[in-house]
């Protein structure tokens, strides 16, 4: 087998194997032509990120080994060689289809963890107003702008709007028990950590994380005092 141009990735833990083709699996229900963009981070590790169609990324990081430092390519390829053992040939390089920077690895404050209970009941309430306002085009910008929670530490305060609850939910990355992810099936103990840097938002959920870039509204001001 000829491998391109040396772009490939490998994944030797098939338990790690299964949960990059849980998080590809989910990506494409998003978007059937998905691509992902996989970036190393540090020894032995790889960051796939995504994008989620709500104006946000999505991203988890596996034990892995890439011969580049940043390449992105067709989801499916991907998917197709997780399903058999050995390296995988990622084929031609699809760089110029993704749109946009990734945020940085470092520079993010711990802003407050939230029960990952609340984020669920406010995508449920959040998919009830999107079935009553939407379109065939999907829920009403004006929704997905909503600011739905103002988190804050110290003198930080963070709004998150509800196009990352959206991602966060879309992408299943909150654990939950059954086959649907709703807020009776989270355990009340689970949390999501939101951190922040001075233009990126982060979600951390234990199955993966959403980014979304301080743009519509999103804000990262300190509050002051009287």
């Amino acid at each position: 087998m000829v491998i391109s141009d040396q772009r490939v990735l490998s994944v030797p833990d098939p338990a790690e194997r299964e949960n990059l083709a849980t998080f590809l699996t989910r990506a494409q229900r998003l978007d059937p032509a998905a691509v992902v963009r996989l970036r190393r981070r540090g020894s032995g590790l790889v960051a796939a990120w995504v994008t989620t169609g709500f104006e946000a990324l999505a991203t988890r990081t596996v034990a892995a080994e890439l011969t580049v430092d940043d390449v992105t390519a067709d989801a499916d390829t991907v998917l197709v060689g997780l399903s058999a053992a050995g390296p995988i040939d990622l084929g031609y390089s699809l760089d110029s289809a993704w749109r946009g920077a990734l945020p940085p690895d470092q520079g993010f404050g711990h802003i407050d963890d939230l029960p990952a209970r609340t984020l669920v009941e406010l995508a449920e309430r959040g998919a009830d107003l999107a079935k009553e306002h939407g379109s065939e085009h999907g829920p009403p910008a004006s929704l997905l702008d909503q600011t739905v929670l103002t988190v804050s530490a110290g003198e930080v305060r963070v709004q998150v709007p509800m196009r990352v609850v959206f991602a966060l939910t879309a992408m299943d990355f909150i654990p939950h028990a059954g086959d649907r992810a709703g807020a009776e099936q989270i355990a009340p103990d689970e949390l999501v950590r939101v951190r922040a840097s001075t233009t990126w938002l982060r979600l951390d959920a234990r199955y993966g994380s959403v980014a979304r870039r301080r743009t519509g509204g999103l804000s990262l001001t300190p509050t002051t005092g009287s």
